[in-house]
């Protein structure tokens, strides 16, 4: 990982919380995406129980930096959006795919983030429980906990936690085997459910990004940054947010594209192919090298065929100079999700994701080995 990453405090592969938490309890299962726990709540022994939660990260602090810049209010239900995937994407990848009870936590200083601010955050998440249904998936607000912390949040943390309950037997646990091919999803583009161009960006590597890619009048925020920093190493790009590239699009909505969810993609895939399906991995932090933290034994893993990187990865990585390789430990580069199965299973999976105008591809395959190791081909 480059210096530059390490100094502004920041870790694509998460060591020191790994470090944190290797010996907690694994739950039923030592190799599913997410911990899976007994059905404490029902006592019932065929069906079990997932929690989870998660933030929009820094992802916060450019929403509000476009705000202050545009007055647009509208940004604040990606962010929304951004937390809330970050959680179901996950959870779906354990088996998880309806009536998620979903409860929020967001922490704001008041002086900054004005009351307009946490409706339109809010309002927004409201909003999407209501689209999301009319696609087949079922979220369920349980409200939550708003916070005037200024002490401790320079402008606002916007987090959820879900929980769903359902049958043992639809557990998915991540176990390639040698023959299995790869089916890559992609995170750009425009889905049948989006409303207009997704970067790919997700809600990954976002210090980096905003920090190599926007310019020194950024400094002003003093709150959008670590304030023990070196400024050498903030906002060392040449963009404004309100930039547009060539091709006509905005340098703010590349970065804030909302996190895309697969959800509706997966309900399908699982209920066609659920046993065909050898494992599913959200490349959120760690990138494309994700993947090796959960598969378990011996085994090659070639990314051969992944996609070409969607242009704010381009932008990611000329700004900065850093190296392909550390960009694909970073970044999804456009390739946000993954299964694991048979070639047949693949292409019939392949043209689900055709009718959600999702692209999706064979983007690699699992060889027998002596050891467990990643190849990435061609990046």
């Amino acid at each position: 990982m480059s210096d530059l990453y390490n100094q502004r405090g920041v870790s694509s592969q998460k060591e020191d919380v790994l470090e944190a938490i290797k010996h907690l309890d694994k739950g039923l299962y030592t190799n599913t995406f997410c911990k899976i726990l007994p059905d404490y709540v029902c006592g019932d022994e065929a069906y079990v129980n997932i929690m989870h939660a998660d933030t929009a990260g820094t992802k916060s602090i450019l929403a509000y930096l476009y705000w202050k810049e545009t007055g647009d209010l509208s940004i604040w239900k990606h962010i929304a959006q951004d937390a809330m995937v970050m959680n179901l994407d996950d959870m779906v990848c354990s088996g998880a795919t309806n009536h998620f009870i979903l409860s929020s936590t967001i922490a704001r200083n008041k002086h900054l983030i004005p009351k307009e601010v946490l409706s339109a955050v809010i309002n927004g998440c409201n909003e999407l429980l209501q689209e999301w249904k009319e696609l087949g998936v079922h979220i369920h607000h349980a409200g939550g906990e708003t916070a005037d912390v200024g002490d401790l949040v320079k402008t606002i943390d916007v987090g959820y936690t879900a929980f769903a309950r359902f049958p043992k037997q639809d557990v998915i646990t991540v176990n390639p085997q040698p023959g299995d091919v790869i089916v890559g999803f992609a995170s750009f583009g425009q889905a049948s459910y989006e409303i207009a161009y997704n970067s790919g960006i997700g809600c990954n590597g976002l210090t980096s990004a905003r920090h190599d890619i926007l310019n020194k009048t950024y400094l002003n925020f003093t709150e959008s940054y670590d304030q023990q920093l070196n400024e050498a190493i903030c906002y060392i790009g040449k963009y404004r947010l309100t930039d547009t590239l060539e091709n006509g699009m905005q340098i703010g909505k590349l970065l804030l594209s909302p996190t895309r969810t697969f959800v509706p993609v997966l309900i399908p895939i699982l209920q066609a192919h659920r046993s065909a399906i050898r494992g599913i991995i959200h490349n959120t932090g760690g990138g494309q090298t994700k993947c090796m933290k959960y598969i378990p034994g011996n085994v090659k893993v070639i990314k051969n065929n992944l996609f070409e990187p969607p242009i704010i990865f381009n932008l990611i990585q000329e700004a900065s100079g850093i190296s392909k390789q550390e960009m694909y430990e970073v970044f999804n580069m456009g390739t946000r999700l993954e299964i694991y199965t048979d070639e047949v299973a693949a292409q019939q999976m392949i043209e689900i994701a055709k009718q959600f105008n999702i692209e999706a591809q064979v983007v690699g395959r699992f060889e027998a080995s002596d050891k467990k190791e990643l190849i990435l081909e061609g990046i």
